[in-house]
């Protein structure tokens, strides 16, 4: 199997934990006894732990073989598995979530993607990063899909077995996708960053990878109200579902983003990168406040399912943008410096959308995730609209205060 292939197949793998376990995460804390506001604060620890490892990344990316990273991380999913299938206690699954490879989003936060995004980028050329970076994001939204899907089967089973014995099964196969990951892993070739390597993990791009940063951390703020799992939650208290409809739910809306990301690199191909990231992901942020107001769950899933179709084409285009935008030996750091604010601002707001969940069952989760995220594009836009990508060069004129 092909280097690209074999991180492509991981992807999958850990996508399809990733989505069994968003949905059923705060399931199995309630039937625990824990209270939104717990289910939150495990939220919020899985995201800042693993930002706080991605930072780590990032002090060292110049000197990182990311081969030997990716194993190390794939050890540790397999270990973050095995805690939360045994441990009950509030405490200890706390301590697990911090230092584990959990994602009770819908997206990618963990230690694995400025590794496997820094990879991709050195093993492909450019007209065909843009491409690769889709079906690496497809592969990750299918797989979080059929793991959604996977919940309803697990909510029968649930009726047969013991108490809490399907959902032990079902982050004790979490912790098995670790390992077949790490055998995926084990046969890539091992990769430094491309070019000189320096004491410094950003050089000439530094300002341009930090306005950037900081404005994904808006996004990422955002998007920490509307996490799977705590989007479950609000579907759970605002409608009654069981955990086997939200699960069809989130296959549908995850197939939706994952055709979305080929459709983004046609776009990014005919209209550039940053006007695909931002007039995509604009309309896709209103479908999401206009869910909050939904009176039925017919519209709020339709509502769902046309931000589904629109808020992950923004994923493959950013991931070709930041690589593309700086220099080969910079790519590890720009990919974690990058990464790093995202994660910590993410890990901020599931905390304070599950309080809100205790007050209210209206989505006030969604409108401040739907507002933040229209902040952040149409600053964006006016940033970087101008920074173009080498294989852009030739069509727009390349300039902007965010230049190297």
């Amino acid at each position: 199997m092909k280097p690209i292939s074999r991180i492509i197949a991981a992807r999958g793998l850990r996508a399809l934990g990733d989505g069994m376990v968003a949905i059923l995460l705060p399931v199995h804390l309630s039937r625990l006894g824990y209270s939104p506001v717990a289910v939150g604060a495990i939220a919020t620890s899985t995201l800042l732990g693993s930002a706080l490892l991605v930072l780590l990344l990032g002090f060292v990316a110049n000197r990182l073989r990311l081969r030997r990273g990716l194993l190390v991380a794939a050890l540790l999913m397999a270990a973050t598995g095995l805690g939360f299938a045994s441990l009950q206690a509030f405490w200890p699954l706390l301590v697990v979530a911090f230092v584990g490879t959990l994602n009770p989003s819908g997206g990618d936060v963990s230690v694995f993607l400025p590794l496997e995004h820094a990879l991709i980028a050195q093993l492909a050329p450019d007209n065909e990063r843009t491409v690769l970076y889709a079906r690496y994001s497809f592969i990750g939204s299918t797989g979080t899909a059929v793991g959604s899907l996977a919940v309803g089967g697990l909510d029968r089973l649930d009726t047969v077995l013991p108490a809490g014995m399907a959902a032990s099964g079902a982050f004790l196969l979490y912790g098995a996708l670790g390992l077949a990951t790490l055998f995926l892993y084990a046969g890539l070739p091992e990769v430094k960053a491309a070019g000189p390597q320096s004491s410094a993990t950003l050089g000439p791009s530094r300002r341009r990878v930090y306005g950037l940063a900081a404005l994904f951390s808006v996004d990422a703020f955002g998007g920490g109200f509307v996490v799977n799992a705590l989007l479950a939650q609000w579907l759970f208290q605002r409608f009654g579902l069981s955990p086997g409809t939200a699960g069809v739910i989130f296959f549908v809306t995850g197939l939706c983003a994952a055709f979305s990301y080929f459709v983004a690199a046609r776009l990014a191909a005919r209209f550039g990168l940053v006007n695909t990231m931002v007039f995509t992901h604009l309309p896709s942020s209103v479908f999401l406040i206009l869910a909050a107001f939904a009176p039925t769950l017919p519209l709020a899933v339709v509502c769902l399912v046309f931000r589904s179709l629109l808020s992950e084409m923004d994923v493959p285009t950013r991931s070709s943008y930041i690589m593309a935008v700086v220099e080969p030996a910079e790519r590890p750091a720009a990919a974690s410096v990058t990464a790093v604010p995202r994660s910590l601002a993410a890990a901020l707001s599931p905390a304070l959308a599950g309080w809100a969940l205790t007050i209210t069952p209206f989505g006030w989760p969604l409108v401040c995730a739907g507002a933040l995220k229209i902040t952040y594009d149409l600053t964006l836009l006016r940033l970087f609209r101008a920074v173009r990508p080498p294989e852009e060069a030739d069509t727009v004129r390349n300039g902007s205060s965010f230049g190297k």
